[in-house]
């Protein structure tokens, strides 16, 4: 009798629904019987429902949850039967008797709706609300109601009921972003679904009838009401025994919310930032962005942040090379070193052996709402630029030993004669002593006899994003480029100093879905800068600048040390890159904005500050 009243109103509202769909539809005129119409019209689709993904960081922690909404999507066999029946008797009692509508029970909810102050029951099916929530809107209009009648009429025909109701199980709204009976398991009880007490399943229950009136965490007396109310009906129903409900009822309910994970933001943001890319890189909108601009290029933009969007709703897990103690140790330095002054900093760590981004900081006392000036902050890179673009090129090119002399006096080309930091002039030193000293004269020379092209040809292979052949001049060669590189393209760089090559580091490992199938992973292949020889020799002089030059604040007992101190013009920039056995790591120390030609950190210069936050870091 109950699918006779449900046919009956699906009949009723034919006429209402055909001419929602003539004015939807001038085809909607064409003469069709019911079904094939309905057919036609509403399409049921295979259903990914959206969930949360994780970022995980090396050791296969979660650190970031990024909740799109907040879903775990659970099998239907792993949510306790206990849990499914009191959605049943209190959702829709005759769910495995109607079609997806029941005519008797919108009576029926009418009735006992009037007889109370608030509502006790619903008219809507549960295959009904399956309907709302996937396919259709909240909206409260008659062609949205005629629409779910519709949808749910074509639901009942395509899946079975036990599907119908996983997923119900999956979509309903539990407050607070939290979707699905997962999920608000895991959110309110840190507890996974099947590791509720009935207590708790029925007090999980008593939300998604009602939101915001049975809020647990600001209404929780209506909420626990609620319970007590579904434990009564379970009790009625004889699912449970009468002396069980009053057990169940006496139960105490602790929340424990479960606030969502967002550790490391300096790392994170990047991250973000490199899923993007990755997305990009891997479906081909890098290339189309490359050949766009304007509207054109706007427009692709667009859909490219759309597929990342969409991405991350399907629900995926990024997997990171973030190694925790390190990333803790470098915001660390940062924050500490930095401590009470007006300048900002940022730091970034890559691995040796893998050649990944192990740690970042983007900035003292950074949190997500900053730029990350780790990837972000472009600024010139002072002498840090000379092993990379003046010494390395000469060595490569002429076979220069560290013992091979090279003049450091006065140099000039036409009217520009740049000079040592000290203003002197030192003669005929060994390469090893120049690089050492930092003396200007003879990495100009290195760089002018190399020849600009041939030194930017090895300077090229490490993909510095803001260098580009507007900086190939002269002043290149101290560090006069613009804007500049960043912390985290320094380091990279300084890799190929362990044994010629570089590889492009990545926070990201690899990409994969919730069963660990790979969906994105950066192809990369190490590409040969330096001769081996070349490699060593750079190493031996960069432990030099460490132990015995401008690098002796960075300075401490391991295996193995060396780097290169950086100043730029009027003491905006006070920079350290170097590497260790088993880390390379650039830092970056300077304002963001200057007042004036006359601001500037010289004050700090003695103090090393760059140095001290890259001994940290590294000891």
């Amino acid at each position: 009798m109950r699918t006779v009243f449900g046919y009956v109103l699906i009949i009723l509202l034919i006429p209402a629904s055909v001419m929602t769909f003539y004015y939807a539809d001038a085809e909607a005129g064409k003469v069709q019987i019911f079904d094939d119409y309905v057919e036609e019209k509403i399409i049921i689709k295979e259903v990914d429902l959206p969930q949360a993904s994780k970022i995980k960081d090396t050791n296969g922690n979660t650190y970031v949850e990024l909740h799109q909404p907040n879903r775990i999507v659970v099998d239907g066999e792993k949510v306790p039967s206990f849990l499914k029946e009191l959605f049943l008797q209190s959702e829709d009692k005759h769910f495995y008797e109607h079609s997806g509508i029941d005519a008797a029970a919108v009576m029926r909810a009418f009735l006992v709706n009037s007889q109370s102050d608030e509502i006790e029951q619903g008219a809507s099916t549960i295959t009904q609300q399956v309907a709302r929530n996937i396919y259709l809107t909240q909206d409260r209009t008659l062609a949205r109601k005629i629409s779910e009648v519709l949808y749910s009429y074509q639901i009942e025909k395509k899946l079975k009921k036990d599907d119908i109701l996983n997923l119900y199980l999956n979509v309903i709204y539990f407050n607070h972003n939290v979707y699905g009976v997962e999920a608000a398991a895991q959110y309110y009880f840190q507890k996974p679904v099947d590791k509720l007490s009935k207590a708790q399943m029925a007090f999980i229950a008593a939300i998604p009838n009602n939101p915001s009136l049975y809020d647990p965490l600001e209404r929780f007396d209506n909420t626990k009401t609620r319970q007590e109310r579904l434990i009564d009906i379970m009790a009625r129903e004889e699912f449970i025994t009468a002396d069980e409900a009053e057990q169940i009822k006496n139960e105490k309910i602790t929340l424990n919310v479960r606030n969502r994970l967002d550790k490391y933001p300096d790392y994170s943001t990047y991250v973000r930032d490199e899923f993007s890319d990755l997305i990009s890189e891997t479906e081909g909108f890098d290339q189309q962005l490359i050949n766009a601009d304007g509207d054109a290029r706007k427009a692709i933009q667009e859909k490219l942040n759309a597929r990342v969007a969409e991405v991350l709703a399907s629900g995926v897990i990024i997997h990171t090379a973030l190694d925790p103690s390190m990333q803790e140790k470098t915001v660390s330095a940062v924050n500490n070193v930095l401590a009470g002054s007006s300048v900002q900093g940022s730091a970034a760590v890559v691995g040796n052996q893998s050649r990944d981004i192990v740690a970042l900081s983007g900035g003292r006392d950074f949190d997500v709402t900053q730029f990350n000036r780790a990837h972000q902050g472009y600024r010139q890179p002072g002498s840090t630029i000379k092993p990379l673009l003046d010494y390395a090129p000469y060595m490569e090119t002429f076979g220069a030993g560290v013992n091979d002399l090279i003049s450091a006096d006065k140099y000039c080309v036409g009217d520009w004669c740049p000079n040592n930091y000290s203003g002197r002039e030192y003669g005929m030193v060994t390469i090893k002593e120049a690089l050492t000293k930092s003396h200007n004269t003879s990495a100009v020379r290195a760089y002018m006899r190399t020849g600009i092209e041939r030194s930017f040809s090895y300077l090229d292979k490490f993909d510095f994003n803001r260098v580009d052949e507007d900086d190939h001049v002269r002043a290149a060669s101290l560090g006069g480029i613009d804007p500049g590189v960043t912390s985290l393209e320094m380091a990279g760089a300084y890799t190929s100093f362990i044994d010629g090559t570089f590889t492009k580091p990545h926070a990201i490992k690899r990409v994969t879905d919730f069963e660990g199938n790979t969906l994105y992973a950066w192809k990369v292949e190490p590409v040969r800068v330096w001769s081996s020889a070349t490699a060593y020799k750079m190493r031996d002089m960069l432990t030099n600048v460490v132990k015995n030059g401008t690098g002796k604040k960075a300075n401490f007992a391991t295996t193995y040390i060396g780097g290169k101190t950086g100043t730029t013009n009027n003491y905006h920039d006070l920079w350290f890159v170097g590497l260790t056995e088993g880390y390379t790591a650039g830092v970056w120390v300077g304002k963001d904005k200057y007042d004036n030609q006359y601001d500037n950190i010289h004050y700090m210069e003695s103090y090393g500050p760059q140095q001290l936050i890259w001994k940290r870091i590294m000891r």
